[in-house]
C-alpha cells in the first residue's frame, strides 16, 4: 500500500531531525526569487542538508532558487527551517510534491510559515523591488493539495495578526491579492487584465497551493511577494527570467533585512 503524503512528510521530518540534531523547529521559511539573502540575517545556521537527501524533496529546477534545507537558530532561541528546494506546479511532479514542504514543516513542529515569492505587479505605482504583503489569493491552477472530502476554511488564510506585525516593522508595506497561474510561460496581457478585473494585484507561479496545504496542516501563514517586474501588458518591454533574477538581486539586501526583522518578532 502506498504511503500517504503525511506519512512521507513524517519520515522527512524525522530525517531532518536526525541529520540536523534539532528535535523541533518553530518557524518555516520558503524563500523565493530575491529573498534568499534573508537566511543569513535571521541567525546562526546550525545545519545545512542537501534537499535531495530528504525524502520527497528534489534539487531545484529553477535558477536562483536554493538547493538545501537549513536550520537556523534565531536570537530568541527559536529554530527556523528554511526550505530551499521549492517544487513548482509547472515542474509536473504533481500537487503532492508542491505541498510536501508544508507538510514536512508542520511535522517538524513549525507553527508559523513565511511564504515568499518574486512576481509580476499589476499596479503601475509598484516599481520593481517593492515588497507586498499578501492579504488573499486567487488560485487559477485548477488544482488543490487537499485530497478527498477535506473541507478547509480559507477565509483568513493569510494571517491578519502576522500582517499587523509586519506593519509594525514597516508601516508603508502595501497589501495585495496574489494570483497564481500554472506557468511556466508568463501570462499574456489579456490574462493579466483578467487577473486585474477579478481582483488581483500580483501574478506568479507559486505560493497558493503551499498556503492551502499549510492551513490544512494547522500553520499560521505570512505571505510576502517581491514585485520583480511589471506584468505583461503593464510593462512596455518583454518579460524575461533574467529580469526577475536581476530585480531580486538588486532588492535583495533591503528586503532581506526587512524579512529578518519581521522574523525576529515571530
Amino acid at each position: 500500500m502506498d504511503k500517504t503524503p503525511f506519512e512521507i512528510a513524517s519520515e522527512a521530518a524525522a530525517k531532518i531531525a536526525e541529520l540536523s540534531g534539532i528535535e523541533k523547529h518553530d518557524i518555516a521559511l520558503v524563500l523565493g526569487s530575491g529573498w534568499g539573502g534573508a537566511a543569513d540575517l535571521i541567525g546562526e545556521t546550525v545545519s545545512e542538508i542537501p534537499a535531495a537527501d530528504i525524502p520527497g524533496f528534489f534539487a531545484p529546477a529553477v535558477a536562483g532558487h536554493g538547493a538545501s534545507i537549513r536550520s537556523i537558530r534565531t536570537a530568541s532561541g527559536k529554530y527556523a527551517l528554511v526550505l530551499g528546494s521549492r517544487t513548482h506546479f509547472y515542474e509536473g511532479r504533481g500537487v503532492r510534491a508542491v505541498a510536501h514542504g508544508m507538510r514536512v514543516a508542520a511535522a517538524a513542529g513549525c507553527k508559523t510559515v513565511v511564504l515568499t515569492n518574486g512576481c509580476g505587479g499589476l499596479q503601475a505605482h509598484w516599481a520593481p523591488g517593492t515588497p507586498v504583503l499578501i492579504r488573499d489569493h486567487i488560485n487559477l491552477t485548477a488544482a488543490s493539495p487537499l485530497e478527498g472530502a477535506t473541507f478547509i476554511d480559507l477565509t483568513d488564510l493569510y494571517s491578519q495578526r502576522l500582517r499587523d506585525l509586519a506593519h509594525e516593522v514597516d508601516e508603508s508595506l502595501p497589501e495585495g491579492v496574489y494570483v497564481q497561474f500554472r506557468g511556466p510561460h508568463y501570462e499574456t496581457p489579456a490574462e493579466v487584465q483578467m487577473a486585474k478585473v477579478i481582483g488581483g494585484d500580483l501574478v506568479g507561479m507559486s505560493t497558493t497551493l503551499e498556503a492551502i496545504a499549510a492551513r490544512e496542516a494547522g500553520m499560521e501563514i505570512l505571505g510576502i511577494s517581491l514585485v520583480t517586474n511589471a506584468a505583461a501588458g503593464i510593462s512596455p518591454t518583454p518579460l524575461s527570467h533574467e529580469e526577475v533574477i536581476a530585480a531580486g538581486q538588486a532588492a535583495g539586501p533591503r528586503i532581506s533585512a526587512l524579512l529578518a526583522e519581521i522574523i525576529s518578532r515571530l
